[in-house]
């Protein structure tokens, strides 16, 4: 075996150890650069840079007690969320804004967005199908039993941000047929119908990857990672109305609240 072909722990214990040690130096290494990117993440979400630019790396090793090397493997991982941008002259610049969206107030998208700009529905399909078991078991009706099913693309002021798929009561859907879906949300839709407010929402929230149609439609990579809110909405006498499978691009949406620790 050629000389460079050997392991290298072949050349004694010391070299060994030596290579043990820098395995633990790149991965400790890795590891703050990775904690740095979640600190900043946060900055870049609220705004916290002036004119949406990164201090200078040096600027960031210091107010952070970090190396160099540290700060650019940190600004590479949030180069890869897209996030931000290095240009030439300029610096380090934020190039994507995420949304926030509240998870402890029960409001639709428009609603909940509204400080950011105008949201729009893309009605994609629509129309009465019969209900599938899991659907029929959360809106409590007869398995069969047709429900109204509506597919929407939302759009923040242009972009794409969520893919919507919801399954409501054929006697409320019905009434929704005539309604501009693409301007209201559902939920002021069907306050107005049922003449009841909005109650409460069972939630789930989960990462799936975008299969190829909802990666066309939200135009973003197949296989990338989406952030799937299941909600099942009750009204105030607490029958459940409105069951739905909402796709957000995660690059595009970042989830928050407010939670109480119960003693």
């Amino acid at each position: 075996m050629p000389a460079t072909d050997r392991p290298r722990d072949s050349a004694g214990p010391g070299a060994a150890t030596t290579v043990a040690a820098h395995r633990t130096r790149r991965r400790l290494r890795s590891d703050r650069a990775r904690q740095l990117a979640d600190l900043l993440r946060r900055q870049l979400i609220t705004g916290t840079f002036p004119a949406g630019t990164l201090p200078h790396e040096s600027t960031l090793a210091t107010d952070y007690r970090t190396s160099r090397n540290t700060v650019r493997q940190a600004l590479d991982l949030l180069r890869t969320e897209g996030l931000v941008k290095r240009q030439p002259g300029v610096g380090t610049v934020v190039v994507a804004q995420k949304y926030p969206h509240g998870l402890d107030r029960l409001m639709g998208l428009a609603e909940t967005l509204h400080e950011h700009g105008h949201v729009t529905n893309e009605v994609r399909a629509m129309g009465p199908v019969p209900a599938p078991a899991p659907v029929a078991e959360r809106l409590h009706v007869t398995l069969g039993t047709e429900v109204l099913h509506i597919e929407r693309l939302r759009r923040l002021n242009g972009l794409p941000l969520s893919l919507d798929d919801t399954y409501i009561p054929l006697d409320l859907g019905t009434a929704l047929l005539g309604t501009d879906l693409e301007n209201t949300d559902v939920f002021r839709l069907l306050e107005a119908i049922t003449g009841q407010h909005l109650g409460h929402a069972d939630i789930t929230l989960e990462a799936v990857n975008a299969d190829s149609h909802s990666a066309a439609v939200l135009q973003a990579p197949r296989g990338a990672a989406v952030l799937m809110l299941e909600r099942l909405t009750h009204l105030g006498d607490g029958r459940p109305v409105d069951l739905e499978f909402i796709r957000f691009r995660g690059d595009r949406i970042t989830m928050s609240g407010l939670l109480h620790r119960s003693l």
